[in-house]
């Protein structure tokens, strides 16, 4: 093989390895970017997936939860009592309250359950809602099938709206000894008025102490949301 030859085919060889060095470091940095941006959602889907902190499950029609089997009550178990709780921020000018203040049902059992809604306000508002479980240990067991929480809720000037909720105490909290004994179940929501994130998600427009409280996260430690370690990064170069 000629010098020219075999330099020309090693000029390609790394012609090559660059256009996919290239494409490997340009996925890298889209999957990061795509991450930050989802991190919101992400961490919402991990929450209603595995109960944590108080958090309730929230389940798909695909899921083997659905199964008829498990969707029929237990009729050895004893009842229990799921209580409803409304708070609202004092920046939102609705009213928020549970249409009945309890209902009793067996493991395994859908029920059905509303919350009221009224703008009191003559402005048209966008709400949002977080919500918990007490105790927290219940949260894994507690299903909702459909909900309001953590959905763009726009009330017009003076609009009432009924919103609905259907729930089931997964049949598996039976075989929990932890969940033992417990008779009585406290279901919370918290209504904030809505505003974007510099990432473009919908969040209550609230410090974040106030709505980690509202979720059930009051006496976690949580990491700095990322502008403000930006703002932190800024200030130590400075």
């Amino acid at each position: 093989m000629s010098t020219s030859r075999y330099a020309a085919s090693r000029q390609q060889m790394y012609q090559t390895r660059n256009r996919s060095l290239l494409m490997y470091t340009s996925a890298v940095v889209v999957l990061a970017v795509g991450v930050t941006y989802a991190a919101v959602p992400l961490y919402r889907m991990f929450c209603s997936a595995t109960g944590f902190a108080g958090t309730p499950s929230v389940v798909s029609t695909s899921s083997g939860r659905f199964d008829p089997s498990r969707l029929t009550p237990a009729p050895d178990a004893r009842r229990i009592r799921i209580h409803f709780n409304a708070d609202r921020a004092e920046a939102l000018p609705w009213k928020f309250f549970p249409q009945q203040k309890f209902v009793d049902v067996l493991p395994g059992e859908s029920s059905l359950a509303f919350y009221k809604a009224r703008n009191e306000s003559k402005n048209d508002i966008i709400g949002i809602a977080t919500y918990n479980v007490t105790p927290d240990r219940v949260a894994p067991y507690f299903s909702k099938v459909e909900c309001f929480c953590f959905e763009e809720q726009k009330l017009l000037a003076g609009e009432e709206v009924d919103m609905p909720l259907l729930f089931f105490i997964d049949k598996d909290i039976l075989d929990d000894p932890s969940c033992r004994g417990i008779d009585d179940v406290v279901l919370s929501y918290t209504f904030f008025k809505a505003r974007r994130s510099a990432q473009g998600h919908l969040e209550p427009d609230a410090d974040d102490d106030v709505v980690q409280k509202s979720l059930g996260f009051e006496g976690y430690e949580h990491s700095p949301r990322a502008e403000t370690r930006k703002a932190n990064v800024d200030k130590d170069s400075n």
